[in-house]
């Protein structure tokens, strides 16, 4: 790899209801491809939390988790994380989430506005479309205010199955002044932007924000990114992270970042 300290910040096992492979297996390709850390966030939906028990899923989550700790401690950074889903939906979930362990890392993240399904699961008109999106950044917005997370995960995330399941092209510079105040945001409370390859590997063909936003955060001020590949199986493991930091290079960040106990580890890309 061209980079010495590639890192995958974002990645789901089989303890995600959409994962496929196990902790072990996800730290075994991490290793096999040289990477310098992996960070496994499982996905936590809070507005399900309750009536799906998704405390076991987290729960055994973290246990595998540090039993892959305990495997490759003298061949990879393993670090604990969480995909907090619609915390601010679902407050108690979010909390009582976040007190199973301590955790390195939590990805903040909203999947669906409220009332609504899952982004994926939605059929997109060209009536009801902008509405969702207004939606969907109003409630981001909200997400950006609460102190729950330490990185804003695939910030454009509609947009992935806009372009995938319904092919409506929607210009996003509509919303530069929605987005410029997210950005604003995260920079004023510390907390990092995530770029998300997985739409490198999907119809939308760009990083989750893409390059200009990333850009943008820089040009506000932005220090802290993390990069993450939303691996859902082994072999999507460090997918995208080299083509995410040359797009960073390209915005004129010289870092990345790593979270250890919540705490920012600011990674030479070079």
């Amino acid at each position: 790899m061209k980079y010495k300290f590639i890192s995958d910040s974002h990645t789901h096992s089989d303890n995600s209801f959409d994962g496929k492979d196990s902790v072990i297996m996800l730290a075994e390709r991490a290793c096999s491809l040289g990477l310098y850390s992996l960070t496994v966030t499982d996905h936590c939906e809070c507005n399900e939390y309750f009536e799906k028990d998704i405390r076991k899923d987290i729960e055994r989550s973290v246990r595998d988790i540090h039993k892959a700790k305990g495997l490759y401690a003298d061949k990879l950074k393993i670090y604990t994380g969480i995909e907090l889903g619609q915390p601010t939906q679902a407050p108690d979930a979010a909390r009582d989430a976040l007190s199973l362990a301590e955790y390195d890392f939590v990805l903040g993240s909203l999947h669906n506005i409220k009332n609504e399904k899952d982004f994926f699961f939605i059929i997109y008109t060209p009536e009801n479309t902008e509405g969702l999106i207004d939606r969907y950044f109003d409630e981001l917005t909200e997400l950006v205010k609460s102190d729950c997370f330490d990185s804003l995960a695939h910030m454009t995330y509609p947009f992935r199955y806009l372009a995938g399941n319904a092919d409506i092209n929607v210009d996003i510079k509509k919303y530069s002044q929605r987005i410029d105040a997210i950005l604003e945001l995260l920079i004023k409370n510390r907390k990092a932007l995530e770029v998300n390859t997985s739409g490198l590997r999907q119809v939308i063909g760009r990083t989750l924000p893409d390059e200009d936003i990333v850009r943008r955060f820089r040009e506000l001020g932005g220090k802290y990114v993390t990069v993450g590949s939303d691996a859902h199986r082994w072999g999507d493991i460090g997918a995208g992270i080299e083509d995410g930091y040359n797009m960073l290079l390209r915005c004129g960040f010289t870092h990345f970042t790593v979270y250890r106990e919540h705490q920012p580890e600011l990674l030479p890309i070079l």
